[in-house]
Formats: C-alpha cells, structure tokens, sequence
C-alpha cells in the first residue's frame, strides 16, 4: 500500500475536515434528506435530489479522507534542517526571467494549495526543486515553456 506523505499541519487539516464532515455535515444532510422526504413525491422533488447529490459528495470525501488519513506518513519539516530541499521545505527562489522573488512550501499532494504557496511534491516545480540547494538553479517545463529559478533560501519550520 503507498503512503501519503503529509506535513503535520496538512494531516491536522485533513483530520479536522474529516471530523467536520462526520459530526456536523453528514447529521445536517441526513436532515435535510428526511425533510424533502416529508414533502411527497421524490420522483418530482429538487431538493430530495439534492440533497441525495450532496449525501453522495459527502460520503464519497469522507471515504477519500479516511484512506488518506489511515495511509499518511506524517512529516514534521521542523525536524530538518541544512540547505539542501527536501519534502517540508519553504524555498525561497528568484524567477530568472523577471526577477521576481517567490517563496513556496512542498507539501503533500492532498493539502497543495498554490493560493497559499503550498506546491505538492508531485509538481514540475516540486520535481525541479528536491535534492537541490542554495544557489542552485532549478529548471522545469512549465505550460508557458522553460522556467529557470535560482535558489535563495531553503527553511524548514
């Protein structure tokens, strides 16, 4: 079986999405299912449609959760240290095309969120990134075309 790496803080996320959707979500749709059921007829009733959909969604995510959480190898990135990137590391680099500075964190692939900077390990970027260290340059194939970072700093916290 693989094991889903993860940071401590996206295995807290995930197990609190989890809880959320066992203890809040799945009671309020469980409701709302029994109440469009009180309106008659399910073959012409929206919301028992609905409301079925959603139960499905829920479900299913809560399943997906479940074998996540069950297979996660947790990694703590505050254990490590040294310029040398690796899963947990926030990387500090500079775009040598436009010299704009970035910085991005590799985490996992269930708790990625490029709104946040968070890029999974599974990326191009990521990919380019690992075994790499400071004042290293990082070349990958991007939608646009080749893009060439230099590394400015790698932390890990």
């Amino acid at each position: 079986m693989d094991k889903f790496p993860l940071t401590k803080n996206g295995f807290i996320a995930l197990e609190q999405e989890l809880k959320n959707l066992k203890a809040v979500d799945r009671p309020n749709i469980i409701a709302a299912i029994a109440e469009a059921r009180s309106h008659g007829d399910l073959s012409e009733n929206a919301e028992y449609s609905a409301a079925k959909e959603k139960q499905s969604f829920i479900e299913g995510r809560i399943q997906e959760l479940e074998a996540v959480v069950s297979r996660a190898q947790v990694i703590d990135p505050s254990l490590n240290s040294g310029d040398i990137i690796r899963f947990g590391a926030t990387v500090v680099v500079v775009d040598e095309d436009n010299d704009k500075e970035q910085s991005y964190q590799i985490v996992g692939d269930y708790e990625a969120d490029i709104n946040k900077n968070r890029i999974s390990l599974s990326s191009p970027l990521a990919k380019a990134l690992i075994g790499k260290e400071v004042g290293d340059i990082a070349e990958y194939m991007a939608p646009g075309g080749k893009k060439s970072f230099e590394i400015l700093e790698v932390i890990y916290k």
